[in-house]
């Protein structure tokens, strides 16, 4: 099935994405997971544009005349569209239950990690932003946009759920992969995001490295020379991680695919069914989706206490089930042990522990000139 041949449904999300070509695909797969708590309807509904859609709950899709009325912008990164698609109408419904007279709008931005973060910097008027990294958003608390508090104004430090970096394989797993050790071999061709522009990118690398940091004892030349080995294979980096199992998927390009956990599930289950496996490595990397409220802007616009509600429900319980449906690793712990036979236990880091505050992280690995540069003999063009 193409992604154009899916069905869409009344619950329409504004998608300005940046990274274009994977645009409807899994919301709408996903949306039967979850339709007894959002209350859609499947049919069918066009958009003036592919990539400008809005988001109302069915009870909301008009204004009543002297009704208070909210709009939310939410920028994310690209893999999260597929999880906001379900979450937001099932946010706007809880919250109308509470607020019958509001009448509120959730319209989401997706695109790679820091990329949105940088436009956020530069003037896009979020209300709230939900990335995959933390560097991200402490770019925005530089700026003064986000609170200085921004990690503890919400539990779990401000990340409701999590991923990690496993592989996607052809069907069958014609070069048996079995773990970070077989990317080396010679012939094999890697596609992943490019880490100097994406988190999906970053955690791949980081979870390379620190698997080489995990076998060689810490010896920090042998694993650079492990690394070094594995990015010989790269075939392609892409701008983004939906992008890159674009290319993996869709394209047919390459022998395996490096990203989050999620995002190598949801191809598998859904619309690569039949022609990919997954490998899950012994050791991984930990991958945090933090979130915070843009305080600027929600000063401006008067909308802080819709914001703050929005980000907080994700950690309600049917939030975190969806999580979990689409396989991001709950982090509300009930629900992460009720989901344990999708999501089976890996052994994972997380990257301050083994390379320090993102701030060092970025300069270390991904500056120009950083250890990336240098390990990567064929750099993104």
């Amino acid at each position: 099935m193409k992604f154009n041949d899916l069905p869409r449904t009344q619950c329409i999300i504004q998608d300005m994405t940046q990274t274009g070509s994977f645009t409807k695909v899994l919301a709408t797969a996903s949306l039967s997971m979850t339709l007894g708590l959002v209350g859609c309807s499947n049919n069918a509904t066009n958009s003036s544009t592919d990539s400008e859609q809005t988001a109302t709950a069915n009870n909301t899709a008009t204004n009543n005349e002297g009704s208070n009325s909210i709009e939310l912008l939410n920028v994310s990164y690209d893999v999260a569209r597929d999880f906001y698609k379900d979450y937001n109408p099932m946010f706007i419904e809880q919250y109308q239950a509470e607020h019958p007279d509001t009448t509120i709008t959730v319209k989401q931005s997706h695109g790679g990690s820091s990329k949105q973060a940088l436009s956020v910097a530069n003037g896009l008027q979020a209300d709230v932003v939900t990335m995959n990294q933390g560097s991200d958003i402490e770019l925005l608390e530089k700026k003064g946009l986000v609170a200085n508090s921004w990690s503890e104004d919400f539990p779990d430090h401000a990340v409701p759920f999590t991923s990690t970096i496993v592989f996607l394989v052809r069907k069958d797993n014609p070069k048996n992969i079995q773990g970070w050790d077989d990317l080396t071999q010679d012939g094999l061709e890697i596609v992943m995001a490019n880490p100097k522009v994406t988190g999906n990118g970053r955690y791949a690398f980081l979870g390379a490295y620190g698997y080489g940091l995990h076998k060689f004892n810490d010896d920090e030349a042998q694993a650079k020379g492990f690394v070094k080995d594995l990015l010989k294979n790269v075939k392609v980096y892409e701008n983004g991680g939906r992008a890159a199992t674009t290319t993996f998927v869709q394209r047919g390009i390459g022998d395996v695919l490096i990203t989050f956990e999620n995002e190598s599930n949801l191809a598998a289950t859904k619309f690569g069914q039949g022609k990919v496996d997954i490998v899950y490595p012994d050791y991984s990397i930990k991958s945090e989706s933090p979130v915070a409220v843009v305080k600027t802007v929600t000063d401006k616009k008067g909308t802080g206490e819709a914001a703050k509600a929005y980000l907080d429900y994700l950690w309600s319980e049917p939030a975190q089930q969806l999580a979990a449906d689409l396989y991001l690793r709950p982090s509300v712990p009930s629900v992460l042990e009720a989901n344990s036979d999708k999501l089976p236990p890996v052994e994972t880091f997380r990257p301050n522990d083994v390379f320090g505050s993102w701030d060092e992280i970025m300069s270390t690995y991904f500056s120009d000139g950083g250890v990336f540069d240098e390990l990567a003999t064929q750099p993104p063009q």
